[in-house]
């Protein structure tokens, strides 16, 4: 029997890998929310709901109440790994945690200036067993930080320029993530995992035109002008650093392998960005 402590379990990725670990038989889940609400999780069996907060280790204990195994998210806004971070993984090598499966970043080990990086190399300091999920792209990015952009300016303003991206959608990681957490053979590795192919935003913008019968332009701003607007707008400053990051990355070309980890794990192909687009097209109109 395996309990697993889910934190950003009502996210994009979170959400899919419980109702994939609900039909799972010897698991059991504590869900650790900042605002904990049961209504989401209404009818799955075997969850228990917690509140839990990585800057109050208050909250640890009883998040990891008789856990064996962890999945966690790092929350955009939680910039500093060593201040928000370095407790709860501490706290997690005291409980003798058997697995801690973090989802990260897909080429972070190039990249050390980024959360993910620093998180993984703690994980690896404190001899944590782990699975790091490296995901390229969400495509779901399009209906939460850019969905006001493309409802109403029809714009991707995204800072990315001409380069391709390997799109994936989190329904999949979280799919992944279930099968990783009840499979031994994914334990101490680094999984790197994309979408079918890699794409343009050019091409992201000629699919969404035509699902959504309307013309979607892509004006491709500079890094810069990304960063002004999006400071202007009141997003975090550091969540908005973090962003112009990954965005600089994807400049450089290297958002855009595509590898065969995904279909591998789940025993199927990947999810397209036009399965994405047609089950999103609602958030958009």
């Amino acid at each position: 029997m395996d309990h697993i402590l889910i934190i950003g379990g009502t996210g994009n990725i979170g959400f899919p890998l419980i109702e994939s670990l609900a039909k799972k038989e010897n698991v059991t889940m504590t869900i650790g929310m900042h605002n904990p609400a049961q209504e989401k999780f209404a009818g799955m069996k075997n969850v228990t709901i917690t509140h839990f907060d990585f800057l109050d280790p208050s909250t640890f204990p009883a998040a990891f109440s008789g856990v064996n195994k962890v999945f966690f998210i790092r929350p955009p806004q939680l910039s500093n790994p060593k201040a928000d971070m370095f407790p709860f993984l501490s706290y997690a090598k005291q409980q003798n945690i058997q697995q801690i499966v973090f989802v990260s970043l897909i080429g972070v080990e190039k990249n050390p200036m980024t959360p993910h990086h620093k998180i993984e190399k703690m994980i690896k300091q404190l001899k944590l067993p782990y699975t790091f999920i490296q995901p390229s792209f969400f495509m779901q990015n399009l209906n939460t930080t850019h969905q006001e952009d493309i409802k109403v300016a029809h714009d991707l303003f995204i800072p990315a320029g001409h380069s391709k991206t390997s799109f994936i959608d989190t329904r999949d990681i979280g799919e992944a993530a279930a099968v990783c957490l009840t499979n031994v053979k994914y334990l101490n590795q680094a999984l790197e995992i994309t979408g079918p192919t890699a794409l343009t935003y050019d091409e992201i913008a000629k699919e969404m035109s035509e699902i959504l019968s309307t013309t979607i332009s892509y004006s491709r701003p500079s890094l810069l002008k990304f960063r002004q607007v999006m400071i202007k707008r009141g997003v975090a400053k550091d969540y908005v650093n973090v962003m112009v990051l990954l965005y600089l990355i994807t400049q450089l070309g290297n958002a855009k392998k595509v590898t065969n980890v995904l279909e591998t794990i789940l025993d199927r192909p990947p999810r397209t960005i036009k399965e994405y687009l047609a089950d999103y097209k609602d958030c958009f109109m």
